[in-house]
């Protein structure tokens, strides 16, 4: 998790008093999903790192197939093929 949203986080906690362990069940709420998100996406990345994952690089052979006049480099940069569910990404190569 980034620095800054770990520190944005912990200036909402009270300035008076000890949090409590409602206070830290709120916060890691927020961090658990941020978690939740962050796993999901290195979990596809990891099935799918042999296929193309929309990135618009063009450098491996498969590429040419998953990823055909680089389509993926349309919708900028960026793992496109990871972010939505895409025939393209369950694709094998």
């Amino acid at each position: 998790m980034p620095l800054q949203q770990i520190r944005i986080a912990l200036a909402t906690l009270p300035a008076h008093r000890t949090p409590t362990r409602r206070d830290w069940e709120r916060l890691s709420r927020g961090w658990r999903e941020d978690l939740d998100q962050r796993i999901a996406t290195l979990e596809a990345l990891r099935t799918r790192l042999t296929t193309c994952i929309g990135c618009g690089c063009l450098s491996i052979d498969a590429c040419e197939l998953l990823n055909p006049d680089d389509e993926a480099a349309k919708a900028g940069s960026g793992a496109h093929y990871l972010k939505r569910d895409s025939r393209r990404a369950h694709s094998p190569a």
